[in-house]
């Protein structure tokens, strides 16, 4: 393997772009070790060149507030990449090199791509990166990531730093009063030999200086009286600048970066256009799309297309995919004899997995969609829209963020959606955002939707999934209301947010975030879902039927042969096909069906799952839920998807003529128990009950107690059968 390259820079800066236009297809996604965020790896083989990428989180500055800061430095600490690629927003160039400052302070190589310079150049910016690159010593190179101009560039440059080595970490002054202690501190630091296998000895004083948690608590393990005395210095410092300044050491330090940067700038880096202040294209865009009225009904109309696209543009992959599990099976039936190892593949593999991945078509073009508004800058819009309304439910604007991530708009997670939560700085908001983002509808939800819209609502399934994204929206945020009242009181505190410029999406990128978010979607189905299923199979099958119930149901078909002439079961037995049954053999084959129909729902019955679900009948029938459905919704705990696997074996154990199959959506519409009402209850009951096992776990984790992932558990069930029963009461009582 060549040499690791990181990417680091600010969010909305152009960098998984850019990472996606170096690595193309040779990356894969994960996540760091014990922590959820994401880990992004890949490698650029081009120009003679063979160089491994880590692209890290998304971060502002390096001061280990958030999980993504501390995942960030950690690893620039820990694993020692030859060089970090900076990726600097050439529009916003001055907030964008407070991190690269953090970078040079820290004595790391670092070579700056000067991205979106076309940005740049429509608003009549222009930037000498030549002077830049003289000022801070390192190389910059003007880059386009979305067409990838100076992408060769960038990587010599990379390649080249990678190889010089080593570099004099940048030295800002921070006046006087900083300035005389960072020299007290690091000399300190220096005859001692504290911390200074890791780091730069004037960088642990500014840590120190800044209260970084991780380098104090990593400095008292170390040698705690040395610790101690460096925290008593800052002490010292901090009480001089507040009692004159009103002010302390960290945001100094941030004030002198910034004053630093400025100047820097001041000395010929830019020059403006004669109309400095002139409303660039994304303000115009912006009077229009955030506005107080237009806004919100563009917005509403955005999702109401995304819908009429996907469910227009889908329905022929989804019956290709159909036709393909279907072959599958009659190629089972064929070559596999009846009996379990049959029953196992058709029931529990091929329905119970194909009926999750039948719906992939559909996936794939919602997460089309999805990463199309999300690259153009618009679901940023969205989150700064729906800042007011939050704020009357007790949420922050940067919930919403956590809600879009767990499919607020469709396809999402929730457990990166509790991730998200951490951005939240109030513990009430924060809590009463990760405890109502699993109403949102995630892709392990959409196959049931799916499933229940085009079996009933056939006609109208873009408004039918559009209702159910509002529905589930007005719900978290009266539930939110509720919790915000009631055991999470407390004030709101103010949203601030930057808003990216508007972007035309690059066709690789977006098929890129697409694959990638359909091969997780893959991989699920493949794994968890299969070997779920292969377990509720088993649970479903067995322990079987007594032999008492067997010799009842075969004594019932012999009889019924008995009724008809001997020539007419000799004429169903030696059939080919139907067209050629007289009238006698096509009653007698009805009536054998409906026996064997009648011995399939009884060894379900029998079965364990079976037992499980008919004495959850007893509350469920209130619902209109059966013993089946039942069944899958305790499946569901597990995860969402698994409720459609699930009614895929349980309805493919009860098929008994498999020239009668169809989709499962086929089979619901048909089945009997099932009709319109039934199937709008349990789309309200899956919208809110209990979060997957996993998510319950990560809410435990984040909430920083058990308590929590249990009131989750209990709170939304309770909350999901009170709703799907008064839709079902009420709906039958008005005679639907």
């Amino acid at each position: 393997m060549g040499a690791t390259i990181a990417l680091a820079g600010n969010p909305n800066s152009g960098k998984t772009t850019l990472f996606n236009a170096l690595t193309g297809a040779r990356q894969h996604v994960g996540n760091y070790p014990g922590v959820t965020v994401e880990k992004k790896e890949g490698f650029y083989k081009k120009e003679g060149h063979n160089v491994h990428i880590v692209d890290l989180p998304g971060t502002y500055s390096l001061t280990a507030y958030s999980q993504e800061e501390i995942v960030a430095r950690n690893f620039i600490i820990d694993e020692k990449p030859g060089v970090i690629v900076n990726i600097v927003d050439a529009s916003n160039l001055e907030r964008n090199l407070y991190l690269t400052l953090q970078f040079l302070e820290m004595g790391i190589p670092v070579c700056i791509a000067l991205n979106m310079m076309d940005v740049a150049e429509k608003r009549g910016l222009t930037i000498n990166a030549e002077k830049l690159s003289e000022l801070l010593g390192t190389p910059v190179i003007p880059t386009v990531a979305r067409n990838g101009m100076g992408k060769k560039e960038l990587m010599d440059a990379a390649v080249n730093s990678v190889i010089k080595k080593g570099m004099e970490p940048l030295q800002i002054s921070y006046g006087t009063d900083i300035d005389e202690a960072l020299i007290s501190m690091v000399r300190e630091i220096k005859t001692n030999h504290f911390l200074t296998d890791q780091y730069q000895p004037r960088w642990v004083a500014l840590k120190y200086l800044e209260n970084d948690e991780q380098i104090v608590s990593a400095g008292r393990k170390t040698d705690p009286v040395l610790s101690e005395k460096l925290c008593q210095m800052v002490e010292k410092v901090a009480s001089h600048l507040n009692d004159s300044l009103s002010t302390w050491p960290e945001a100094v330090i941030a004030d002198q970066r910034y004053g630093y940067i400025r100047t820097l700038v001041r000395k010929g880096i830019i020059q403006y256009p004669d109309n400095r202040y002139r409303l660039e294209f994304s303000d115009h865009m912006d009077k229009i799309l955030t506005h107080r009225f237009f806004g919100p009904v563009i917005m509403l109309a955005v999702l109401m297309t995304l819908y009429q696209f996907i469910f227009t543009y889908s329905e022929i992959p989804i019956a290709w995919v159909e036709s393909l599990f279907g072959w599958f099976a009659d190629l089972a039936r064929t070559y596999i004899p009846d009996g379990l190892l049959q029953s196992l593949i058709i029931s529990g593999v091929i329905d119970g997995v194909g009926g999750v991945l039948g719906f992939v078509p559909l996936i794939m073009f919602m997460f089309f969609g999805i990463s199309f508004l999300e690259d153009t800058g618009y679901l940023a819009r969205v989150a700064f829209m729906l800042d007011r309304v939050f704020r009357i439910f007790g949420l922050h604007g940067s919930s919403v963020m956590a809600f879009i991530v767990s499919g607020g708009i469709a396809g999402g997670c929730a457990v990166p959606g509790i991730m998200a939560t951490r951005t939240l700085k109030s513990p009430r908001e924060r809590l009463a955002t990760l405890l109502t983002v699993p109403f949102m509808n995630c892709g392990a939800k959409l196959p049931v939707f799916i499933l229940l819209t085009a079996a009933f609502f056939a006609n109208h399934e873009a408004a039918v999934m559009f209702g159910i994204t509002i529905f589930s929206w007005i719900g978290a945020l009266l539930v939110a209301k509720f919790l915000r009242l009631t055991v999470i009181k407390g004030e709101s505190t103010p949203f601030v947010m930057e808003l990216p410029p508007y972007r035309l999406p690059t066709v690789k990128g977006i098929c890129i975030h697409t694959w990638e978010r359909t091969w997780q979607y893959l991989k699920k189905a493949g794994t968890v879902i299969l070997g779920i299923s292969i377990v509720l199979w088993a649970m479903m099958t067995f322990p079987g039927l007594p032999e008492s119930q067997i010799v009842k149901f075969d004594r019932q078909r012999e009889g019924l042969k008995a009724e008809f002439s001997s020539s007419a079961a000799m004429e169903l037995e030696n059939a080919a096909n139907d067209k050629k049954l007289s009238e006698n053999a096509l009653v007698l084959k009805k009536s054998l069906s409906e026996i064997d129909r009648t011995e399939s729902e009884t060894v379900l019955r029998y079965s364990l799952a079976g037992r499980i679900g008919s004495r959850m009948e007893f509350f469920s029938k209130w619902a209109g839920f059966d013993w089946r459905t039942n069944i899958a919704l305790v499946s569901g705990f597990a995860a969402k998807e698994v409720v459609v696997s699930t009614l895929g074996t349980i309805y493919s154990l009860g098929e008994v003529d498999p020239e009668e199959s169809g989709s499962l959506s086929q089979k619901l519409a048909s089945a009997p128990g099932w009709s319109p009402l039934v199937a709008l209850s349990l789309i309200v009951f899956t919208i809110f009950y209990a979060p997957c096992f996993v998510s319950v776990v990560c809410i435990a984790k984040e909430a920083g107690s058990w308590k929590w992932g249990a009131f989750s558990v209990a709170f939304n069930t309770i909350l999901a059968f009170t709703l799907a029963v008064l839709v079902f009461q009420i709906g039958t009582a008005l005679g639907y």
